[in-house]
């Protein structure tokens, strides 16, 4: 079993509380998850399109 010291533990607890923390109020918090979902499915239809032109780049060869 892993032992931790008192410097590990204080420095996973500022961590958490950092990530815990809420920068923003709640409406803009709430935007700015949305826009992150967006880009990440814009992301991730360029992804598609890149594989789909690579797939049809290679048909062609």
């Amino acid at each position: 079993m892993p032992t931790y010291s008192v410097s590990d533990c204080e420095s996973q607890t500022s961590w958490v509380s950092k990530l815990t923390k809420s920068y923003y109020q709640d409406d803009q918090q709430a935007k700015l998850l949305h826009l992150q979902a967006e880009v990440d499915s814009l992301l991730q239809q360029l992804e598609n399109l890149k594989h789909q032109r690579l797939a049809e780049t290679n048909q062609k060869e």
